[in-house]
Formats: structure tokens, sequence, C-alpha cells
């Protein structure tokens, strides 16, 4: 991913790049390239200076692309009998705005040529900020740890750190691991390790927002968010805090996701959101999305509404100026957060080629407690940042609601009508920054038998016979009518008896023709046994339908409620009452 071999053999290493004769290598590749269009967008830079060290003997060729991805040559050199000569190209970043990038290509003749140390940098035009990493976690304490061993490993990246924040808020705690001692002394005084009850990732990363904006600098710093569980690439870290030190405003600085179980894939590009069907992750126009970037490359500009906490940079002015995260627990607290420093006048840039590995989303089972914070954080954050179309909103929970029901996944139905009835309640409902609702809700969600995954070798009550996988026929062209066929089907216990369902198959239309379905879990962990319970549906169906109709007739109050506390919700005393109080 940081180059490719377009002929002949190379050798490569972290730091150097060994071609033989008759060979020919490019960085045209996702960390290969330099983003010249975000630059010359975003900064006042003009130019870009390209540096490597050269030994033997071949063609250095600079590269560009358009916002088309058509390339250009714009500079060449030939080295003959080098030895540790040193290169640098002045690039102008003048014919880039919507879009393009920068490369560097290698060729060689009868000769090899060793190359190392390439680097691209810009002339700084003030001093550099404090850069304060900050990472929360909850009981991944493997996984932290490596982040801040590949963290720490890294001597030029973590030793341009002022801090390292780590918000433990887990039971399995990071230090108890035996590799911790050894990360505290290669941080040294920078890490700073902190312990508290879990108040869910808003809690935990403003908890580190929070000391660092205190304890940093009494102006400016930068505040680079990450998950515990990525797998770090280190150059990230100095590609966000180059791009943010240098911006002419500042900016949010966002890294991009890369897929853990499929490295070579990128998430999307930039995301957006839709707040009147709440909904986000929704990839910008034009952005590759769940792209093989061995293949594919960004070359057209995009603009992201927000970027995800998986990494994101925020210099301290937009605390200062918009305050802090909400404390929502967890779901919806980085895009509430993005929204609002968008709408206050400090943009987000998604930047490519800084990426991180973060678990695959479509592996991930989204029938889950933590829904119900991102059915009620996505109903806060509309009410804050939209005109709150109720009528498109009641009518998309709705839809929802009417799909965990029929396909029997009643604990998820179950938390969509508390996330609403929540919501109505008011900000009172964060009071405690979360951590007594998230009990409550976990208690409810399983409190509901289909919650529960099993191995798939030992479903309780089924039959190893019945256990054949059933498929769908296609998808239905009149859904409407599908649905009320099912519904009624289910009323009048038509179902069909037995069936085993595949993860990708589990579509309301499907699920909903048997009495009991054992459905692949998204994860391949296990299954979920789904029965269906007429009880249980008219009960869900009433309330629900009960929560949406206040929806429609209190929602414009609850608007008006959630705007009013906006200030005290994002004040820096709301957080220290929350963390005093523990």
């Amino acid at each position: 991913m940081y180059f490719t071999t377009v002929a002949g053999v190379a050798v490569r290493e972290r730091g150097r790049l060994n071609l033989d004769g008759h060979a020919t290598v490019s960085t045209n590749t996702y960390f290969g390239r330099f983003p010249a269009s975000y630059w010359q967008r975003w900064t006042s830079a003009r130019s870009v200076d390209l540096h490597a060290v050269v030994s033997g003997a071949g063609l250095v060729r600079v590269m560009a692309s358009d916002s088309k991805g058509k390339p250009r040559t714009v500079a060449t050199q030939r080295v003959q009998d080098a030895h540790e000569q040193s290169l640098t190209f002045a690039l102008a970043l003048d014919r880039f705005v919507d879009g393009g990038a920068l490369w560097v290509e290698f060729e060689t003749d009868t000769e090899g040529l060793l190359v190392e140390n390439v680097e691209w940098s810009v002339a700084a035009i003030r001093p550099r900020r404090a850069t304060a990493v900050v990472i929360c976690t909850y009981n991944r304490a493997d996984d932290c740890l490596a982040t801040l061993q590949t963290l720490a490993a890294d001597r030029a990246v973590a030793g341009e750190l002022a801090a390292v924040y780590v918000v433990d808020q887990g039971t399995d705690t990071v230090d108890s691991r035996p590799g911790f001692a050894d990360v505290h002394q290669a941080l040294g005084s920078a890490l700073r390790y902190i312990r508290q009850p879990n108040l869910g990732g808003a809690g935990g990363f403003t908890r580190g927002i929070y000391e660092a904006v205190r304890n940093e600098t009494v102006e400016r710093v930068n505040l680079l968010l990450m998950d515990d569980d990525i797998r770090l690439e280190p150059d990230t870290v100095v590609r966000l805090r180059a791009f943010a030190d240098r911006a002419d405003e500042p900016v949010l600085v966002g890294g991009q996701m890369l897929n853990l179980l499929h490295p070579d894939r990128l998430h999307v590009g930039a995301e957006s959101a839709d707040l009147s069907i709440l909904r986000a992750g929704k990839p910008v126009a034009d952005a590759l999305t769940n792209a093989d970037v061995t293949e594919e490359q960004q070359d057209l500009r995009i603009d992201g509404d927000y970027n995800a906490w998986w990494t994101c940079l925020i210099p301290s002015e937009v605390v200062s100026a918009i305050g802090y995260p909400l404390p929502v627990f967890f779901q919806w607290d980085d895009i509430e957060f993005g929204l609002r420093a968008r709408a206050a006048g400090f943009p987000t840039v998604t930047l490519p080629g800084a990426g991180v590995w973060h678990a695959d989303f479509s592996w991930k089972n989204w029938d889950d407690w933590s829904r119900y914070f991102s059915y009620r954080n996505s109903l806060i954050t509309s009410a804050l940042h939209s005109d709150f179309d109720r009528r498109r909103i009641t009518d998309h929970l709705a839809k929802q609601l009417i799909d965990a029901v029929v396909s029997m996944r009643y604990g998820l139905a179950a938390l969509l009508i508390r996330a609403v009835e929540d919501f109505l309640r008011g900000p009172d409902v964060l009071a405690d920054g979360g951590t007594k609702t998230a009990a409550e809700v976990r208690k409810l969600w399983a409190s509901y038998p289909e919650t529960t995954n099993h191995p798939a070798s030992a479903v309780p009550g089924v039959a190893a016979v019945d256990m054949q996988r059933t498929a769908p026929a296609g998808h239905p062209s009149m859904l409407g009518l599908v649905l009320a066929k099912r519904i009624a089907w289910q009323l009048r216990r038509r179902n069909r008896g037995t069936a085993a369902i595949n993860a990708a198959d589990a579509h309301w239309w499907h699920v909903s023709l048997f009495d009991t379905a054992v459905v692949t879990d998204p994860s391949q962990e296990g299954v979920r046994l789904r029965r269906f319970d007429r009880d249980v549906m008219l009960r869900l169906a009433r309330q629900g339908g009960t929560v949406l109709v206040r929806l429609m007739r209190e929602g414009a109050a609850a608007r008006e409620s959630w705007r009013a506390a906006l200030p005290e919700l994002s004040d820096r005393q709301t957080w220290t009452r929350l963390y005093e109080g523990t």
C-alpha cells in the first residue's frame, strides 16, 4: 500500500527500497501518494518538496494526476553512480483545485537503485502546535496495548507528541498487562493513564480533551482522538498533524477507515448524514465506498460532513468555540460534534492517505443493545442540527419498528420504543452521562430471548435436521402488499415451521415466513434463535404506535428543549460535575 512493483524485482523495507536492474516501482498507492488537491484547497502552501536519498543508477520521475485520475509527468531526474545522493524536487501546488495527487516513480536500466528516506514536506509558516493523543478504552486491554505499542515503537512519531492520554473505563484494565510497563517507559512522562467509571465513548474521549485543554497549553493544542481497537499506521499521526498545523483556518482532520479483516479495502472516502431519516455514514457523492485501494484511488476532492473518531484531529480552538461533546454515552457523539463544528465554521477534512484499520462494519450485528443509543442520539442530533421533519422521521422509525417486529427481533423493537420515549423526556435523560441508562437498556434488551448468540452446533430446542439453509426466492416487487400478507400470516399462525437462514438472507420478508428462524449472526460467531410470539408482537406494536404518535405531537416541543439545553450540555462544567461525581 506504499508502493507497487510495475516491472522487475524490488525489495522493500520500512524506510528503504532496493530495485534490481530493469525494474520499475511506483508510489501511486494509498499511502504513497501526496494528496495535493487537499493541500491546495485548505492551506496557503504553494509548493511541496519531495526528498529522497538514492544510491546507484536510474530515473526518478514525479507524477501528478487530475480530478479524473489522468496522469502527467511534472519532474524527472536521472542519477548515475550515485552514493547516498540527496535529491529534492520543488513541486508546485497549482493545478489541483478539483482533485489530483502527486507520487514518484523509480526506474532502472542494467544497474540497481537503492532509495531511502522518501519524504514529502511543506514549509512551516507558524510554530508547530502541541499534539495530544486521546485513546478511550473499555475492556479491550490487549487491543489498546497493541495500539500504544505501535505508537511508542515509532520514536520519530512518539517523540513529537506532547501527551498520550489513555482513559480506561473498564474492569479489565490496560495497566494489568505485562507489556504496559514497557510502553510506559518508552513514552515516559508523555503517557497520562486515567482510570474512571464507564461513561461511554463520549465520556472517555471528552475526559482526554478535558485534561489536554487544561494541561498541555493555555493557547492551542491538537487533540488527536483514536479508538482503542484500531491497527495504527504511525505515519497517519504525522500526516494529520502536519495538515492541521498548516491549514489556514482551524479544521478538523479525519483519518480514513480501512477494513481490519480486509486490509486493502477502504470503508468510505468521506461521510455525510441525512438527519431527516436519522441516517449517518452515507458516502459523500463520488466518494469511494468499499473500494480495493490497490486498484482504485480517490482523485476527485470531496468534502465530508464529519469524521468518525476511529481517528480524528480536533484543534482546541474548536472546543473553545463550540463547547465539548455531549454526554450521550456513545453513538453519534462524534457525528453531532462534527456537525456542530461545521455549523460554527469549522469544516472537517477527511484526508486521503491518512488511514487506520478498524473492524469491518459489515461483520457487525446492529441488533445489539447499543442500538438504543443510536436511535436516541440520532434523534437528539436531528433535533439540534436539522429542521426536524417529524413526519419523515416518524415514517422512518415506523418502518424500522415494523421490520423489527415482523422479523421477530423483539428486543430491537423494545430498544427503539425506549429511545423515542427518552428523547421525548428531554435533556434530563443525560444527567448522569448515561451510566444508569446503559445498565437499564442492556437489561431490557437481554430480556428478549432472540438477543442471545448460540453456537451453530448447539441451538436449544432445534434439531440438527431443521438447520438446513433456507434462501429467499428473490426480492419482492410489491413490499407493501407482501408486508400486509406477512402480518396476516403471523396473526393467523400460518407460519411454515423452522428454518435456518444465512445472515445475508435475513430480510424481514423471508424471516417472517417461519415460526422459528435460526439466523446467522453477521459476526459469523454464532446464530440467533428467533421465535414468533403473538402476544409480544401485539404488545410492542401497540407501544410503538403510541410512542410514535407522541413523537408527532410532542416532537416540536422536545426539539426546542434540546436546543435550549445545548449550551449547558456542552459546557465544561457539566463534564466537571460528571467526572467529580464519579
